[in-house]
């Protein structure tokens, strides 16, 4: 599974010494063979102070850092914005993707024909089934966007939900295929899960064919837990109206009652500056970095990682023949073999049929091949 020319490879190669200073900063590395961001992303040092400094102020102003507070959130908005391509108004931030999720469906008509994929993350699929929806499902597969497309095409959908990147064996959906179909059917509503992706390769919303995008914060944003958003495009904001609102949605001021902004429906309430302002910390980390730089770094860590697993024959199907992966891997394996990587300091996570890997910037190959001669020996 190529992916890279020379040229490429040599850009890569250099970027190797940059993430290995980088991953100096994130300690829960330096002892293990971390391959769980799938799970959780580790905090790192500049987070860390930064959190440490925010508590202090908290705990010195109290209510009086409350101002301060409010530049944060607003910081973390526009800066979120920046970061994925998407018009600072259009942004509403959330606790955490379920939430958002939540909270957007209680919107939309009932009765509405949705398409899902089979064993999406449980966030994405079992709000739907607790709602009055039509629900029709397609699996997984090598051809996975050819069946969304047939089905699409054959039973009237109006709404796709999926994740972009799934969270037990990190199939990737194609995101040119996304554009193509809302591009052939307007009126279908994209949705997405973007808490497997956002952070692992750069993204322009704007370009996508993606309607909206939610997402938590906890993982490849490496930003802790706490904080998510809900990212919009006008026309779907046109399309319907939310029905959560709260003395958050006006910022405290009774004659807007009557005249906020849509995404402030997904704001009722307060918002932790030490959480969003984390996100806001790490939106700005990686920016400095370069998502260029780590897009190429992490496909770097997807190529080396799927040649090596499937020479190894750990890998499914629907991974080794797919044209592009993301870097979370779900190898053939037992409970032995779990608890095996266990004892060698591996952090990983047991799911589905076998055994997850999830792999970051903060990841290097000498890993790759570590965990190899580990899964070997037992």
């Amino acid at each position: 599974m190529a992916i890279f020319n020379d040229k490429d490879n040599r850009k890569t190669n250099v970027a190797v010494v940059v993430f290995d200073q980088i991953r100096k900063q994130f300690p829960a590395v330096q002892q293990t063979i971390y391959a769980n961001t799938a799970a959780a992303g580790p905090l790192y040092d500049s987070l860390f102070e930064w959190r440490q400094e925010h508590e202090l102020d908290l705990l010195m102003k109290a209510s009086d850092l409350f101002p301060e507070g409010l530049k944060i959130i607003s910081e973390t908005r526009k800066n979120l914005g920046r970061f994925l391509g998407c018009s600072t108004e259009n942004v509403a931030l959330t606790p955490n993707f379920s939430i958002g999720f939540n909270m957007l469906l209680d919107a939309f008509p009932k009765k509405a024909k949705v398409l899902l994929l089979e064993n999406d993350y449980p966030s994405v699929n079992w709000p739907f089934g607790l709602r009055d929806f039509d629900i029709e499902y397609v699996q997984t597969t090598t051809h996975l966007e050819a069946e969304i497309h047939e089905t699409v095409k054959n039973k009237n959908i109006d709404i796709l939900a999926l994740s972009l990147v799934q969270w037990v064996n990190g199939v990737f959906i194609d995101l040119d295929f996304l554009r193509d179909l809302k591009k052939e059917y307007k009126d279908l509503i994209v949705l997405a899960d973007g808490t497997q992706f956002c952070g692992m390769f750069p993204f322009d919303f704007s370009t996508s064919g993606i309607d909206v995008l939610g997402a938590s914060g906890y993982k490849w944003l490496v930003a802790g837990y706490g904080n998510g958003f809900m990212l919009f495009k006008e026309e779907i904001m046109e399309q319907f109206m939310p029905k959560s609102v709260g003395f958050g949605s006006v910022g405290g001021d009774f004659e807007k009652k009557n005249s906020f902004r849509f995404t402030k429906h997904f704001e009722p309430g307060h918002l932790d500056s030490l959480n969003f302002g984390s996100l806001n910390h790490s939106l700005k980390f990686l920016e400095e970095i370069g998502m260029d730089k780590i897009g190429r770094y992490n496909q770097r860590l997807s190529a080396e990682a799927t040649n090596l697993f499937d020479a190894m024959g750990l890998l499914e199907t629907e991974v080794v023949t797919r044209k592009k992966h993301s870097t979370i891997f779900n190898l053939k394996g037992d409970k032995a073999l779990y608890d095996h990587l266990l004892r060698h300091n591996v952090v990983c996570a047991l799911r589905g049929n076998g055994i997850r890997l999830s792999f970051h910037f903060y990841n290097t190959l000498q890993e790759l091949e570590a965990l190899a001669r580990i899964v070997n020996d037992c």
